[in-house]
């Protein structure tokens, strides 16, 4: 019966004396209270009953932030969310600085990211959204620094606007189109007519060249197979029966 209970203790010691931490894993050792050090990876050896382990992982942690409701500078009320990717690189601090690190993280993430997008004018949080994520990603890393915890990257993934301002936006992207388009006929019309303007300069100059064109678009016509053939005779012609009546 003794050995039977020395063979349970001593399970029972190994048990709570051997621990294995992975290698994205360290222990944060409390020996009555007190911190000690950080061990890990491999095996660990514990003081039973005396000793306290608490595992943190140091992998990269994609936090999802739930839409926010927000209302940016210029009054428009939108929703808004993102992602956060961070790691632990200080585990005692993640473990005594703060009581829950990631539930801090999170609601930290939730807050700035509110705050930050009511700053802004809409079309500005559409158009330079690399540099929202910048700004978010600054002040977070620099809040959760004192933690241990170094946010490396903050998308905003999604901002769902209001019906009407999605109708508003629609109507103001055709109506840019609309103009666009204007523009560029107009161009073109002002390129045509200045080219025009250069020919009649040029054949005012050398009347041969009209003659020229003349013969062309005689050739031109000859090409086509049409029933009825029209030849333009120039008023050039004319000018001699004018002149001797």
């Amino acid at each position: 019966m003794f050995y039977i209970l020395a063979i349970i203790l001593i399970i029972f010691f190994l048990s709570a004396a051997i621990k294995v931490l992975r290698e994205y894993e360290r222990g944060v050792i409390f020996r009555l209270g007190r911190v000690i050090k950080t061990k890990g990876p491999g095996l660990i050896i514990l003081i039973p009953i005396i000793d306290k382990m608490v595992k943190v992982s140091l992998r990269l942690v994609a936090m999802d932030v739930p839409s926010q409701d927000v209302i940016t500078r210029d009054n428009v009320s939108i929703k808004v969310n993102a992602v956060v990717y961070f790691r632990v690189m200080e585990p005692t601090n993640a473990i005594i600085e703060v009581e829950n690190y990631l539930f801090a993280t999170s609601q930290l993430a939730q807050t700035t990211l509110r705050s930050v997008c009511g700053q802004v004018e809409l079309d500005e949080l559409l158009s330079e959204r690399e540099k929202i994520n910048t700004q978010l990603q600054s002040i977070l890393d620099k809040h959760t620094d004192p933690w241990g915890i170094k946010v490396t990257t903050v998308e905003v993934k999604h901002i769902d606007l209001p019906q009407e301002m999605q109708r508003a936006m629609a109507k103001q992207a055709e109506a840019e189109r609309e103009r666009r388009a204007k523009i560029i006929n107009a161009e073109g019309e002002y390129q045509a007519a200045n080219r025009l303007t250069e020919a009649a300069g040029i054949i005012s100059k050398h009347p041969e060249a009209l003659q020229l064109r003349y013969l062309q678009t005689l050739r031109e016509i000859s090409a086509e197979n049409n029933s009825t053939t029209l030849f333009p005779i120039p008023i050039d012609l004319f000018k001699i029966f004018a002149k001797k009546e």
